[in-house]
């Protein structure tokens, strides 16, 4: 345990204040995430609330989640339409390295991450690297995209060494917040810790599904300076 008696919470401590949010499912009805407009538009006024100044809408798409590029930009469109306050939407995805990835990217049919859509967000089952992970990375790479690894710290199986290899493949990682007060349990947190001292993050995240489990986990005192200090890199 850190050496600080006193506790903030992620609000109180200005770390959102401007932010971007690179990981969300607050797209709504497409996913396991936000289910309706009304939830999407009250998770949007949350965030201007906290000081957020955009975010990336990063719906699933994976073979138990096969969504289209086209109906994404639809709905995409219908939030775009409803929404009428500050923060700045972006549509991209999360691309779980499965067979369809496979066949999307051989179709150059993705929804890349950023400002010049040159970087691409993926991720692979917490258990079990994909059968040619490092072989998928490089055909990303081919595409002239830079893959980013969404929440590296909650794989089970990657290891000090497997994260090293990644960032020398160039890899970016994308960190959640919440892992930070452990809304994923003991492990994700201390990896965290090593990725941060390690400088392995470039992107933050909320990985946001739901409000209100999402303003718990903000709102909960449970950080000391240590790890605020942490979280300003």
């Amino acid at each position: 345990m850190w050496p600080f008696s006193k506790k903030y919470s992620i609000v109180n401590s200005g770390l959102l204040q401007g932010a971007t949010d690179w990981h969300s499912h607050i797209l709504p009805d497409v996913d396991d995430g936000i289910r309706s407009m009304k939830d999407a538009l009250a998770v949007l006024a949350r965030y201007e609330e906290l000081g957020f100044r955009e975010v990336w809408l990063t719906p699933h798409i994976m073979e138990d989640i096969p969504n289209t590029t086209a109906h994404l930009r639809e709905r995409f469109a219908e939030l775009q339409d409803a929404y009428k306050g500050s923060v700045r939407l972006h549509l991209a995805a999360e691309n779980m390295l499965d067979t369809l990835f496979e066949e999307r990217l051989d179709a150059d049919d993705l929804l890349p991450i950023g400002s010049k859509a040159d970087h691409l967000l993926v991720e692979t089952s917490y258990f079990n690297p994909p059968l040619d992970l490092y072989g998928l990375l490089d055909k990303i790479i081919s595409k002239g995209l830079r893959p980013i690894l969404a929440h590296p710290e909650r794989y089970t199986y990657m290891t000090t060494a497997d994260y090293r290899r990644l960032k020398e493949k160039g890899v970016l990682f994308q960190m959640n917040m919440t892992s930070l007060v452990g809304a994923y349990g003991g492990e994700p947190r201390q990896k965290v810790g090593m990725l941060l001292s390690e400088h392995w993050i470039n992107y933050l995240g909320s990985d946001i599904h739901r409000l209100l489990s999402f303003n718990r986990v903000i709102e909960a005192k449970v950080l000391d300076k240590r790890t605020l200090q942490l979280m300003t890199f």
